[in-house]
């Protein structure tokens, strides 16, 4: 009986977004690019008759059907990282089994602080930092320098999958740092290492791996341009966690942002400082956001924002100026450009201050951005008291949600921002009427105001 010969299955990938296509075309269907489908070999002869037979991890059995109700739940047991900072993005520890994506722009921090991770948690749990980037001698020069003991921490210098899997079986680590995914590639498709097909693969083995075996996974992901994670979207949906790097190039402040994290509260933040022995944590953020300048400056004002579960406290600068242009700039760093010009018009309309022939800049302070409406008080605030030229009164703090009609409303969690202000010194401020506490705390004046020019007004 004459051998059938199994084929290898291909397909035509969107290089821009990932969508597969069974046949070549010259527009992607999914994102609308043109010229962007390449063919790629999904499995390869000898991956089929393996997938035949049984998975890596061994044969498969048949699913089944669980009611939900008999299902036990246990809370899931985390383990720290030593780096307060890092557990806190982390929802408190890493779990067993989770799979944590981290991006950031080349430079900023990403290996650095996973190997400080890892040289922490050694003596409690093995690890595997799997490098392909870089080589072997690299990355213990980089641990010397960072003065991290050396003891207890291994290295595996490869970019095949299948490998690192196999002396992932063998040795059994806890926890393996992979870095970074576009390097990775899988025997079972002939496309290049950092390809769309390659990476999304590469990432579902690992991740697969993950699962099976409770172990942890640290993948760390290059940036395109527009300050995304390369490669296709599914990426960032597979893994259990995504949290990014952020930073200016010229501070030696790092931010380590959660946005994605199935164990934990998205949007929690981690704040680092960048020196000679690697990344500290900052354990008192809110100081680093505040001016260090001894006079009251005009065109300033504190709000207190709110990271995760965290009240932080950032300075909002503005800069107001005649305008030499018919059409005047509205420039916002740190805040959303569409809201800054919203929000100069409420203050035209229901506070009576015409800033159309002004150029407007708002800043927030430190490089953080505020992404709740919290800011809409304060940037009012702080545009009015660089009109006047006249800083806000001393101590002074503000936060709440401006409405179009001229209204204050209430923003969450209005007491625990209060008592972080009042922890710093704080002595005023000036917060929507709902979110007034009944009582004020220790040494500090709450003043509850309804509309815009009750703000306003409250300023003198």
């Amino acid at each position: 009986m004459k051998k059938t010969e199994v084929k290898a299955k291909t397909a035509f990938v969107c290089t821009e977004c990932g969508a597969d296509s069974p046949k070549w075309a010259g527009q992607c269907d999914a994102c609308g690019a043109w010229n962007s489908l390449t063919e790629i070999t999904l499995e390869s002869k000898a991956a089929v008759t393996a997938s035949r037979r049984g998975s890596w991890a061994g044969k498969m059995d048949a699913p089944k059907i669980t009611a939900l109700k008999d299902v036990t739940h246990t809370e899931a047991s985390r383990v720290s990282t030593g780096i307060s900072e890092f557990d806190r993005v982390l929802g408190g520890g890493l779990v067993d089994g989770a799979v944590v994506l981290i991006g950031g722009d080349p430079g900023i921090g990403k290996s650095t602080l996973l190997l400080q991770s890892m040289a922490l948690m050694a003596p409690r749990m093995p690890g595997l930092y799997v490098t392909g980037e870089e080589s072997l001698g690299q990355i213990a020069g980089r641990a010397a320098r960072l003065g991290v003991p050396l003891d207890g921490l291994f290295a595996l210098s490869e970019t095949c999958v299948e490998r690192i899997l196999a002396q992932a079986i063998q040795e059994k680590p806890r926890f393996i740092i992979a870095d970074s995914i576009q390097t990775l590639w899988t025997e079972t498709l002939a496309a290049a290492p950092g390809s769309v097909g390659q990476v999304r693969e590469s990432a579902a083995r690992l991740v697969r791996y993950a699962k099976e075996t409770g172990t942890s996974v640290f993948l760390v992901g290059h940036v395109t341009k527009e300050g995304g994670i390369a490669g296709p979207r599914v990426l960032e949906h597979m893994v259990d966690a995504v949290l990014y790097f952020e930073g200016d190039s010229g501070s030696r402040f790092r931010l380590l942002r959660a946005f994605k994290n199935r164990f934990g509260a998205v949007n929690e933040l981690g704040v680092f400082a960048m020196g000679d022995k690697g990344l500290k944590e900052v354990p008192n953020p809110s100081a680093i956001f505040l001016s260090h300048t001894s006079t009251r400056q005009p065109g300033s004002c504190v709000l207190v924002t709110r990271e995760g579960t965290r009240p932080l406290l950032v300075e909002v600068q503005a800069l107001v100026d005649a305008s030499p242009l018919s059409n005047p700039r509205r420039v916002a760093v740190g805040l959303e450009g569409n809201r800054l010009a919203m929000l100069l018009a409420v203050l035209h309309r229901h506070g009576g201050v015409f800033t159309s022939d002004q150029d407007v800049f708002v800043n927030v302070v430190g490089g953080i951005r505020v992404q709740e409406t919290a800011a809409d008080l304060p940037v009012l605030l702080s545009v009015l008291s660089s009109l006047r030229n006249t800083p806000l009164p001393e101590k002074t703090l503000a936060f709440g949600e401006v409405g179009l009609s001229g209204e204050i409303r209430p923003v969450p969690n209005g007491e625990e921002r209060l008592k972080e202000a009042a922890t710093h010194g704080f002595k005023r401020a000036i917060v929507p009427r709902a979110n007034a506490p009944r009582t004020s705390p220790a040494g500090m004046e709450v003043i509850a105001v309804d509309r815009l020019a009750d703000a306003i007004e409250a300023l003198g």
